[in-house]
């Protein structure tokens, strides 16, 4: 099922990469960035990851959260996190809780390539301090990366 924009976001509680349980509702209050991502260690995923840390700063100015959900084990975030040094909440969806309520999971992963079943998809999600969806973007290949313009322009309009 698509969400649109005011669609009230679908809650969820995942484990983040220090095992510590997490839920969306916890956010209320305060705007969130949520992004899906394919998998850890990945060249892309590290790209937009490492985008999200060095601008961080301006994301909470702007009232954010930043969280990064994907389908890897808390053990996997947490080497990663600490590799690239990122400081915001990465989320395990490990058991595909979350991505299906976004429509962010691959039936199938490049297919014919990978073939990899239960993935999440690149997708980006701005949550507004009442729990309202007011961005979504599934990026179309799992190469591309989400329009950080515009989410900053619709945090901007949330402030």
């Amino acid at each position: 099922m698509a969400l649109n924009i005011d669609d009230k976001a679908p809650d969820f509680t995942l484990r983040d990469q220090d095992g510590n349980e997490v839920s969306l509702k916890d956010y209320k209050g305060s705007n969130v960035v949520l992004l899906f991502f394919p998998f850890a260690n990945t060249s892309v995923c590290t790209a937009e990851m490492s985008y999200m840390r060095d601008n961080l700063k301006s994301f909470e100015e702007l009232n954010a959260n930043v969280l990064g959900v994907s389908v890897d084990s808390p053990f996997a975030l947490k080497m990663w996190a600490e590799k690239n040094s990122l400081t915001f909440k990465l989320l395990s969806d490990f058991n595909k809780e979350a991505a299906p309520k976004y429509d962010s999971l691959y039936d199938v992963f490049v297919p014919g390539k990978y073939d990899y079943k239960g993935v999440a998809k690149r997708s980006a999600f701005v949550i507004d301090k009442d729990g309202k969806i007011k961005y979504s973007e599934i990026c179309p290949s799992p190469g591309d990366q989400p329009d950080y313009k515009a989410i900053k322009d619709i945090l901007e309009k949330l402030n």
